[in-house]
């Protein structure tokens, strides 16, 4: 069982239209493929996706150091260091992370991997299918199913 150090965990980052972030990539660097976990250091004014929700996939944050604002549906609560939230498959209200605050905020991102998903984004009018039976492959339409653009972050 390999031991994932600061040093030789897979990073991803960038700085886009949902701002700067960072993630370590945990389930990557450890070659697990049945559900994924990383932490996800949001910058102030970040968001961590685009408002979404999963057909298939269950997902469920941790908040490890920071504030964070959940934005579920219409509603926001505030989420602070040791609070969780749990988002199940299935439930049509999409969510997103936000960091309103002063300084960068942790979250630990726990989600199951389906072999089959798709992921809506309301507010975009946008579906992303994945599909995970011969590595991973990735299609967007729109809500009607015409193609569509990917959104970018």
């Amino acid at each position: 069982m390999p031991i994932i150090t600061k040093d030789s965990v897979q990073r991803r980052s960038g700085d886009g239209a949902l701002g700067s972030f960072e993630a370590l990539l945990f389930s990557e660097s450890g070659g697990l493929t049945q559900f994924g976990a990383l932490v996800e250091i949001l910058a102030p004014g970040s968001a961590s996706s685009f408002a979404h929700w999963h057909e298939a996939e269950d997902e469920m944050v941790y908040v490890l150091d920071g504030t964070v604002v959940l934005v579920e549906g219409d509603s926001e609560q505030e989420m602070g260091t040791g609070d969780v939230a749990t988002f199940a498959a299935g439930v049509e209200t999409a969510h997103r992370l936000e960091n309103r605050g002063d300084r960068p905020a942790r979250v630990l991102v726990i989600g199951t991997r389906a072999t089959r998903d798709r992921v809506h984004y309301p507010g975009h009018d946008r579906v992303q299918l994945i599909e995970r039976s011969h590595g991973e492959e990735r299609r967007w339409t729109k809500a009607n199913g015409a193609p569509a653009k990917p959104l970018k972050g």
